[in-house]
């Protein structure tokens, strides 16, 4: 072997080897045993960034790991390729989103191969092709033959100037991200999925999901939102009949106004120029829970008052801009002292503020701060609840107004159901056909898929699809008349809610083959980012269990067991720019780092270092994969994503910690080199911790530890390079070359190529002998006095006698009796001697 290892030589060699001998294709004809590892594939932005890197290291490992222990693995890779950033490129660059991604895909591909990633790149799958989404659109009409999809009129948020639906995250302080214009909110006809009819299953699935984080679970849960409380009416001063649903019926005494959305029938009736300004204003701004939080509240005073069905008070009704037709009956009963939203908005309009729980009887006078208390206690200020505790006060209100007959209790959800409808050109077309006179027909499977119309622009505001010339212009499958197509298609995340159906099945005439699916799902080990614990997850367990009910798979829980890996962070570079006073950022490589600061390349003037945080692009706090691969190899960046922090923490990078790895690695590689089949000779300590190693660390890859493996192959190179040369430490120098497989692929190989044969991509874990597992020797302490004075190691189970003739022989403890009678000798076998003088 050379006297050092060279990364750039072993790197393109093992890869190319790997693919020509297609070493980790999965086997569907396979009689092993089968494990499926997956990664949240990526959306192709173009560049894959050190978090990537981070999430496939893990998969890979446990990929790698798995086919040692002779699994049939399937370990898969593709992309997420719909979406808005590709309209976005469209739009600034002038190219077409189709031929953008694609490039993205290339670079990306080349990118993982540079990585030495196992990974099956025969099934790889790309959203964005139509034998992808056109089977989506199958799905997509089973669904819709089952019931599970409709269409009905919602509101959505709307820009007048660029004429497209937003997603709320694209409304910023009330207007367009793009466009700049006020956002208006409309009622347009969408597409929907009916997630709430598997609301039960969803939220009872998850006491199955032992293998998941507890936090992603409660997520969820909360997301799903099961609660029990009162729908009952308010009697309004015109006569009219005003429902209302409150999850805490227990507050009814706090009730100090009423409030309605903006589009409700009672704020519509009004009429007068001064509601319709107020409703018009509220249609700008967010739809979300989250943005009516954190939105300044807005109310309107309708002049109508409510009859409280307890104390018979005459509460004011307003319309607010907190208040969404789409939630609940589109009005609320206002409790200001325990609802922060109620709380602000009675702070603004000076309503009355009442206290009705408090954690003490005593407390019922005390006063309010500046935020609503919504937390439990005893009931204060509220008539016959007075001194209960909330569960009991809501089961009572809720008693009592059905034993009066003016409400009932009920049973509802925070889960809505699913608004899939898009109005963008870069997203799977859904496969409808709307004919006047026919209404709204599916499209014949037979002329699936319904492809992407390649002649579009995007210099026109709107969706390009309304305003292609020919491809929304068809018949009626049914009539044959002239009909039109559906223009929207689907949110991307119906995408991403099957691919790990595709992957482990391509049939070209069908979405999978049931058959494959039972044997490959559900996936073993998923892992990804915490940011996709609610919305992602929750989709593809609701499409799981969809395509269950209906009989197109047996599984109903895609994901066996999940794990959301922690963030690689970097410290942050800039200097405030003097002509607006803004920061400039710097990306690390501008950058020299000393220990006295940091200083730009460019000139040489220092720059601020700011916090260690989540690398991003905005702040420049990027590392380059690339570069660090050329100047330190595959290997070396993969041992740093394993190595120190664990892994569902975040990873903070340094150049040193980067070039320590590199160093680790020409260690081993010069540890390897003493390999020598010819030796000869025992050492019993040394075969002893490459048995208890190999074990450990087997047990480490399996849960995840990957920090604690790297630690443990840390601590056996020492005790490797310390020993003397014999059979045993060969064996130990073989079994570490096994043990650094999965996650240090290409120094692997190379080594392997010398002292092994085939493969090691192809070998085995190496076994373990029990019998080595148990230490048979043990280290004992000598205490004199209490005090430790030496240590000897000795047999395991060494009798007492010759424990305290030992320890008596000891100079040492000679030295520390200085002549003194011994009056007690206390030993603990195996454990310690303690002479009592």
């Amino acid at each position: 072997m050379s006297e050092t290892f060279d990364p750039a030589l072993a790197d393109t060699k093992w890869q190319a080897v790997w693919d020509e001998k297609q070493s980790f294709r999965a086997d569907d004809s396979s009689t092993r045993p089968r494990a499926y590892v997956l990664e949240m594939f990526p959306y192709p932005s173009g560049r894959i960034h050190i978090g990537h890197v981070r999430n496939y290291t893990m998969g890979d490992v446990l990929a790698r790991y798995k086919k040692m222990q002779g699994f049939e693995v399937l370990h898969p890779m593709g992309w997420d390729a719909f979406g808005m950033p590709a309209e976005n490129a469209a739009m600034e660059k002038g190219v077409h989103p189709g031929g953008w991604t694609r490039d993205n895909i290339a670079n990306m591909k080349a990118q993982l191969k540079r990585l030495g990633f196992a990974l099956d790149w025969s099934r790889e799958i790309a959203t964005c092709e139509p034998d992808y989404y056109g089977q989506e659109q199958s799905l997509f009409l089973d669904l819709y033959a089952a019931g599970l999809v409709y269409r009905k009129e919602s509101t959505v948020n709307w820009d007048p100037i660029d004429n497209t639906v937003l997603a709320n995250e694209q409304v910023i302080d009330g207007r367009g991200w793009r466009s700049g214009a006020l956002v208006e909110k409309r009622k347009l006809n969408q597409w929907f999925l009916k997630i709430t009819d598997f609301a039960d299953e969803l939220l009872e699935g998850l006491s199955t999901l032992e293998s998941w984080p507890e936090k992603v679970r409660l997520m969820q849960e909360n997301w799903i939102g099961k609660s029990q409380g009162l729908q009952f009416s308010f009697t309004l001063s015109n006569g009219v009949s005003l429902p209302v649903y409150t999850t805490r019926p227990d507050t009814i005494f706090g009730a100090s106004f009423v409030a309605v959305a903006a589009d409700h029938p009672v704020a519509q009736a009004l009429g007068t120029p001064e509601a319709e300004a107020f409703i018009a204003l509220c249609k700008q701004g967010g739809t979300t829970a989250a943005e009516l939080e954190t939105a300044e509240k807005l109310g309107f005073d309708t002049g109508l008052t409510a009859k409280h069905p307890f104390t018979g008070a005459d509460l004011p009704v307003y319309i607010a801009n907190f208040v969404l037709m789409d939630y609940g009956t589109g009005a609320i009963m206002a409790v200001p002292g325990h609802d922060q939203r109620d709380f602000d908005f009675a702070t603004k309009y000076a309503l009355p503020i009442h206290r009705v729980v408090a954690a003490h009887a005593e407390d019922a006078a005390k006063p309010f701060g500046k935020e609503a208390e919504a937390g439990d206690g005893l009931l204060v200020n509220s008539d016959f609840l007075n001194g209960m505790a909330v569960a009991d006060a809501k089961a009572a209100v809720i008693a009592r107004a059905e034993s009066e007959g003016w409400g009932e209790g009920k049973t509802v959800w925070r889960l809505r159901d699913w608004g899939v409808s898009r109005q963008r050109y870069w997203g799977t077309p859904i496969p409808f056909i709307h004919c006047e006179i026919c209404g709204v027909v599916p499209v014949p499977k037979k002329h699936l898929p319904v492809t992407l119309p390649e002649d579009v622009t995007f210099d026109v505001p709107g969706n390009p699809l309304d305003r292609h010339p020919t491809w929304k212009h068809v018949d009626c499958p049914q009539c044959g008349h002239a009909a039109r197509r559906e223009t929207d298609t689907l949110d991307t995340f119906v995408d991403s809610s099957w691919y790990f159906l595709r992957f482990a099945s391509q049939p070209s005439d069908a979405p999978f083959d049931p058959a494959e699916i039972a044997r490959w799902l559900p996936v073993g080990q998923y892992i990804g980012g915490i940011e996709h614990a609610i919305l992602h997850l929750l989709y593809a367990r609701f499409w799981t269990r969809a395509l269950a009910r209906i009989g197109k798979i047996d599984v109903k829980e895609p994901f066996a067991s999940l794990f959301t890996q922690g963030m690689v962070t970097h410290e942050t570079y800039s200097r405030i720019d003097p002509s607006n006073g803004q920061p400039v950022w710097f990306a690390p490589s501008d950058v020299v780092r000393s220990a006295d600061g940091a200083t730009l390349k460019a000139d040489g003037g220092a720059v601020e270092v700011g916090r260690v945080i989540k690398m991003s692009k905005s702040k420049k706090n990027v590392v380059d994969p690339d570069e660090i691969v050329a100047s330190y190899g595959a290997d070396a960046i993969r041992w740093f994503m394993l190595s120190d922090s664990p892994p569902e923490r975040d990873l903070p990078w340094s150049e040193a910690g980067i070039e320590g790895c590199a160093r680790f690695v020409q260690r081993l590689w010069r540890l390897f080199a003493k390999y020598d089949a010819a030796a000869s000779g025992e050492d019993k300590a040394v075969e002893r911790k490459m048995h208890q190693t190999v074990q450990a660390i087997a047990g480490d890859i399996e849960s995840l530890g990957f920090n604690k493996a790297v630690a443990r192959i840390y601590e056996l190179t020492g005790v490797v390079e310390k020993a003397a040369p014999s059979a045993s430490r060969s064996k130990a120098i073989r079994a570490l070359l096994l043990l650094i497989a999965p996650m240090m692929p290409h120094l692997a190989e190379e080594a392997w190529a010398q002292i092994g044969e085939g493969l090691i991509a192809d070998a085995a874990w190496p076994e373990v002998d029990p019998a080595l597992l148990v230490d048979d020797e043990v280290t004992v302490a000598i205490q004199v006095k209490g005090k430790l004075r030496d240590t000897v190691t000795v047999a395991k189970g060494t009798s007492k006698e010759e424990l305290e003739r030992l320890a008596l022989a000891s100079e040492k403890v000679q030295r520390a009796l200085e002549g003194a009678e011994i009056k007690k000798v206390i030993v603990v076998p195996d454990r310690l001697v303690n002479l009592v003088a």
